[in-house]
């Protein structure tokens, strides 16, 4: 059994921020990946939106970080998390492949995975022309003509990105109206290589030992058509990785965690959330560093005064923290 004051579950923005605030505050952490560093930052080839950084490539703002959070002291595990128990005494134990680990605070940042279509096809030519990631796959369709299924940011930026290999690109949308940014319509509409068709639904999957075509439902007329596509590219949604815990922790329609806004933490004590696990209007690199560093800031302060007394003392520093508007770190 390894103890720990802090766990952090995931190595995505949220999860490496966390790493650097516990390590820079000499807080004994440990961060448990199941992958590679940088969550969704590998699956973004550019980022134009984080301040300070005109432009970086997700891949190289992930090792950054990483490098920032082992400077400071970061303990990385690379092991995939089978299940976090609560015990009777208010201690987390986090079970790995890699044995497990304990801690009184544990601030899950374990970030999700795509949502997929559930229709005949997808399963059966998952990579063999269905893919999730256009950064990881796009130059495996050089020359072909792909579909991309969605209607949010990522799905246009992502058909953006494919222009780069394909020949044409057809995004569809099962709505009219895009979620994604009027901005990034713009361009996807002007884009010579991008072919727009909105109320239209996958069906199903076809082909042969590769993907040769999709076919479509009209959600207005409920005709069907047939597309030749030698790809398609599914970005219909996000599940967040919150089955972890044998504990009720009280979350939203969609199963992301609801925390209190001034720390992070659930409704159970000891247990914080922060990034895309979490309850909140947008899901951005920032809004990850932001709500981790609020997470590791209060769960340290957590570990500290259940260290001194008991769990109801270590709420109590909460909640007067929030009410007096909160620590400067």
């Amino acid at each position: 059994m390894n103890d720990y004051d802090i766990a952090i579950i995931g190595a995505g923005p949220a999860g490496l921020t966390a790493a650097l605030y516990a390590g820079r505050s000499k807080i004994r952490a440990v961060v448990i990946e199941s992958k590679a560093p940088g969550g969704q930052l590998l699956n973004t080839e550019l980022i134009e939106d984080y301040p300070g950084l005109k432009s970086i490539l997700g891949g190289d703002l992930a090792a950054v970080m990483l490098a920032q959070a082992e400077h400071f002291g970061a303990e990385m595990v690379y092991s995939p998390v089978n299940r976090i128990r609560v015990e009777d005494d208010g201690m987390k134990v986090v079970e790995t492949d890699a044995g497990e680990y304990r801690a009184p605070a544990v601030i899950v940042t374990a970030g999700g995975n795509p949502r997929k279509l559930d229709v005949p096809g997808e399963e059966e030519f998952a990579g063999r022309g269905v893919s999730y990631c256009a950064v990881c796959d796009g130059a495996f369709f050089e020359g072909l003509e792909l579909a991309v299924i969605g209607g949010g940011d990522a799905a246009v930026e992502e058909a953006m990105f494919l222009t780069r290999y394909a020949s044409k690109v057809t995004l569809i949308h099962r709505r009219e109206h895009f979620r994604a940014q009027p901005i990034l319509i713009e361009e996807a509409r002007a884009h010579p290589k991008i072919e727009i068709l909105v109320n239209r639904v996958v069906e199903s999957i076809e082909g042969n030992h590769k993907v040769s075509h999709v076919h479509l439902r009209d959600t207005v007329d409920g005709q069907t058509s047939r597309l030749d596509v030698g790809g398609v590219f599914i970005f219909v949604g996000f599940i967040p990785n919150t089955g972890l815990i044998d504990h009720h922790v009280d979350h939203d329609a969609g199963g992301y965690y609801r925390t209190d806004p001034m720390t992070m933490m659930t409704n159970v004590p000891g247990i914080f959330a922060a990034g895309d696990v979490r309850a909140q209007l947008t899901r951005q690199i920032t809004t990850a560093v932001g709500d981790a560093t609020t997470a590791t800031i209060a769960a340290s302060k957590w570990v500290e005064e259940r260290a001194r007394g008991n769990e109801g003392s270590a709420l109590q520093v909460l909640e007067a923290a929030s009410a007096d508007g909160g620590w400067v770190a």
